[in-house]
């Protein structure tokens, strides 16, 4: 049985769950999300809770779609409530970004500014090297901060570059020390 399936999902007050066939429906003070689950997966609303079953829980593949099925309900049941965030650093000399309208314009390093068009449902704010992505769909907030993260990674030797806040980046050692160790030896 899956662990995370078989939990039943408590719903809050300000939260309404509407489910028809294989569709659910979240309302919440931040927005309305729905998802259409898959044919072997139902699920029963039982007051303030609802209940995530599938056909089969002893086929290996509805074991997998049970627990996934709860966890994207209860993320959505979480966004429309407190909703997701993900923050970026920029690291670099020059290295800048600000909201313009609906996009984001970045400086860099490159001989010309990249302007990030953001996608419906996200909103971003940037204060001194930090951007935050906020969203209600935890999947879109974290492509989102994917896609601005791989317009500028974070390269390994002066750590310059876009990363996730709390990403710990290896650096490696410069020229300086791979000369100074081949000197040693030889001759």
């Amino acid at each position: 049985m899956s662990r995370i399936g078989k939990r039943p999902i408590n719903i809050p007050s300000e939260v309404t769950a509407n489910i028809k066939e294989q569709t659910i429906t979240v309302k919440g003070p931040k927005g309305e999300l729905s998802l259409t689950l898959h044919p072997h997966v139902r699920v029963k609303s039982e007051g303030s809770t609802l209940v995530v079953n599938v056909n089969d829980p002893e086929l290996k593949d509805d074991k997998a779609l049970w627990g996934l099925s709860a966890r994207l309900i209860e993320n959505m049941i979480i966004g429309v409530t407190k909703g997701f965030e993900k923050r970026l650093e920029i690291n670099g000399v020059g290295y800048r970004a600000a909201v313009e309208g609906a996009n984001l314009a970045l400086n860099l390093g490159f001989s010309h500014p990249v302007s990030f068009p953001l996608p419906k449902g996200i909103a971003t704010s940037v204060e001194k090297n930090v951007i935050t992505v906020k969203g209600i769909e935890k999947q879109l907030v974290g492509e989102v901060a994917a896609q601005i993260r791989a317009l500028r990674p974070p390269e390994p030797y002066k750590g310059k570059g876009i990363k996730y806040e709390g990403e710990v980046i290896r650096r490696k050692a410069g020229k300086q020390v791979k000369a100074a160790g081949a000197g040693t030896g030889g001759k």
